[in-house]
């Protein structure tokens, strides 16, 4: 019963002349009443299958030329080295089984039309029909990707010896704001879903000093942009004696360290989807420049941006800061009014938070969003009542400065804008195989 041998093993020609059996879908199909033309799929690459009814029989020659698209065989055949043949290779088919067939009256609903309709996977129809769009060669390339880029992360971190950590999901509060919670009953109380790791991070960071999760993490925007989610997988990190610098520097290389992954492993599925790997290549491997928060508002103004200094700058702002960028930019350095109260103030201006972003071009905007951590009891109370904030939700979070509080920082990347980004997406929703968002939660 075990899968032996894949159509990609076929493909480089490891089995020339071999009479093997493969595993897998029709994606399409054609012939007459005396041949048929078979093109199988698996999760590795496809092949032509050419099957002649006196070779096969009457009777396995019917059953193939019923089955329809997406119907699952069983196939051997003798491997036939092909330059005309899709991938060089066809296979001269001896016998077949039909596993699981398609029924007549029922075909599979994603066709080439559909396909054609589509805009970044976004229509309602491959939307509602999402458990069978995954099958289609675009999302098995863009999964394949998005299976890159979670195990890059990984190895970044581990290869630095950071200690994967889980917190929970279930939480008494808010990390970015109050209105962007979702909140859940639980046994007589409230509680929220997670919008980050963050909290808990830092309560384990005197212990583990170099930490990381992916993890998903929840926030109830009603944001309707080609980035958003309801639903998405954050990668965050947590180092105890770091600086704002050095957590930027961590965060250059981890995304770095993603293009590099991306064009050793997926260069296949990235030709196929389209994507320039010149610019992955660029990205990989120069620097990613500083610019301050003041002299980005400065730059927008010049562009006849209605902007003001103190305000955060949304998707519409980021758009147009990056238009010109060859490669991700760090804006730092945000006015205090403008983010929460956990971000450590500068203690060479007040009015300023030693904090970044990372802003990623081709219109794709801010992918992490870090810096450092209001560390000592006195400013994290100091802060938490300047903003109006409850103590009580948080005294976990204030007993971590009040029992040898250190200087410490981190960030959280958005998994899926990085897989977007880098795979060149027109919407988020094409990288995620579910995807969640304001208007949807099915399938």
């Amino acid at each position: 019963m075990a899968k032996e041998i894949w159509i990609a093993d076929v493909q480089s020609g490891a089995h020339d002349g071999d009479e093997i059996e493969l595993k897998g879908w029709v994606k399409r199909t054609r012939g007459s009443n005396k041949i048929r033309f078979v093109v199988l799929r698996d999760s590795t690459a496809t092949i032509q299958c050419v099957a002649k009814r006196d070779s096969i029989g009457d009777e396995s020659f019917e059953e193939l030329k019923g089955a329809l698209i997406e119907a699952s065989l069983e196939i051997r055949g003798i491997v036939n080295p092909d330059d005309r043949a899709p991938g060089g290779h066809e296979l001269i088919v001896t016998s077949v089984r039909v596993v699981g067939g398609v029924r007549p009256d029922s075909p599979f609903p994603i066709t080439e039309s559909a396909m054609e309709s589509a805009d970044g996977g976004e229509t309602e129809f491959l939307l509602d029909n999402r458990h069978l769009y995954l099958r289609t060669s675009r999302m098995t390339n863009m999964l394949k990707i998005r299976s890159s880029v979670f195990g890059a992360i990984h190895s970044y971190f581990r290869d630095l010896d950071f200690t994967e950590y889980q917190a929970p999901n279930f939480v008494a509060g808010a990390v970015e704001g109050g209105s962007t919670l979702f909140e859940v009953p639980y046994f007589g109380k409230k509680a929220y879903l997670t919008q980050s790791w963050q909290l808990y991070a830092e309560a384990a960071m005197p212990a583990l000093e170099r930490l990381y999760t992916i993890a998903p993490s929840f926030r109830a925007e009603k944001s309707r942009t080609r980035r958003h989610l309801t639903e998405f997988w954050h990668a965050e990190m947590e180092v105890a004696w770091a600086s704002n610098s050095e957590i930027m520097n961590h965060g250059e290389g981890v995304v770095r360290h993603i293009a590099k992954r991306l064009l050793n492993e997926r260069e296949n599925e990235l030709n196929e989807i389209g994507r320039d790997l010149d610019l992955l290549a660029r990205y990989a491997d120069n620097p990613y420049p500083r610019m301050r928060y003041d002299e980005a508002i400065e730059t927008l103004q010049s562009m006849n941006v209605d902007v003001e200094w103190g305000q955060d700058l949304d998707y519409s702002k980021e758009k147009v800061l990056t238009q010109d960028f060859d490669v991700p930019h760090f804006l730092t350095h945000y006015p205090k009014v403008a983010k929460p109260f956990y971000h450590r103030v500068d203690p060479d201006d007040e009015k300023y938070v030693l904090c970044h972003d990372l802003l990623a071009p081709e219109g794709y905007g801010e992918i992490i969003g870090g810096g450092e951590r209001t560390w000592s009891e006195e400013e994290i109370l100091a802060r938490i009542d300047e903003e109006g904030v409850p103590r009580e939700p948080y005294q976990f979070y204030i007993d971590t400065r009040t029992y040898g509080g250190v200087p410490h920082g981190g960030f959280g990347l958005g998994v899926d804008r990085v897989c977007s980004w880098l795979s060149g997406a027109e919407h988020i929703r094409e990288v995620i195989p579910f995807p969640r968002d304001s208007r949807r939660v099915t399938p």
